[in-house]
């Protein structure tokens, strides 16, 4: 593994970028392959899987330690609240409004998310993003009032995103930090930083796990 401990912009949210997670990644693509996604229940743009609880078990034994000292977490308490393989394959022009911006996962300060890449082409990345009416890059509890009152304004207003995914600055928000989509990379964040997936535009979604922009997503605490 490569591992480098990374901040965001300016409020310097923590962000640890890991290269060459596994040994044998292309069993995971296989794994994948042989499962039945489906469309989840949340604004993911795509379809998803289970992935297994042995990937899982491998993360927490060969990362527990790092994740809990460089994000202040308590290493007894870290575990997975999901764990999926995902592919992206919701066209540009049927994205809602919210899939085209900049989102949180939570407005709790101590979750984690991870995205594991597992495709080899030039299908982006993830881009991490400060809403330019607020300065904020993060969106915790104490946020919340002050956030969503202006971004429902501003999604009724002349700046309205276009139909696509976002992938840099907008009039709305400010790419503060991107990260491209490596084949065997894991991105690790905090739920609560504003975040995109930034497919490569002009390409096809297909929703073919062996060629398609497949990842595994998971959130821990």
């Amino acid at each position: 593994m490569r591992i480098q401990k990374l901040t965001i912009g300016r409020e310097n949210a923590p962000l640890v970028v890991i290269d060459n997670l596994v040994a044998d990644p292309e069993e995971l693509v296989s794994d994948a392959v042989s499962k039945r996604f489906a469309a989840p229940n949340s604004y993911y743009p795509g379809l998803r899987a289970k992935a297994p609880l042995s990937y899982q078990m491998f993360v927490l034994g060969e990362l527990r330690a790092l994740l809990c000292d460089y994000f202040e977490l308590e290493a007894r308490n870290l575990r997975f609240s999901m764990c999926h393989y995902s592919v992206v394959t919701t066209p540009p022009e049927h994205l809602t409004a919210l899939q085209r911006i900049p989102h949180v996962d939570t407005n709790e300060a101590r979750g984690l998310a991870t995205v594991h890449y597992l495709f080899k082409a030039d299908l982006g990345g993830t881009s991490f993003y400060r809403h330019r009416a607020t300065g904020f890059e993060y969106i915790d509890e104490a946020r919340r009032s002050t956030y969503y009152p202006i971004l429902e304004r501003e999604l009724s207003g002349p700046a309205a995103p276009q139909p696509e995914y976002i992938d840099g600055d907008t009039p709305l928000f400010e790419r503060v930090d991107t990260q491209a989509g490596v084949f065997n990379r894991m991105l690790v964040y905090r739920r609560n930083s504003l975040h995109s997936g930034a497919p490569t535009r002009g390409l096809p979604l297909v929703p073919d796990p062996a060629s398609g922009r497949l990842s595994i997503n998971s959130f821990l605490a």
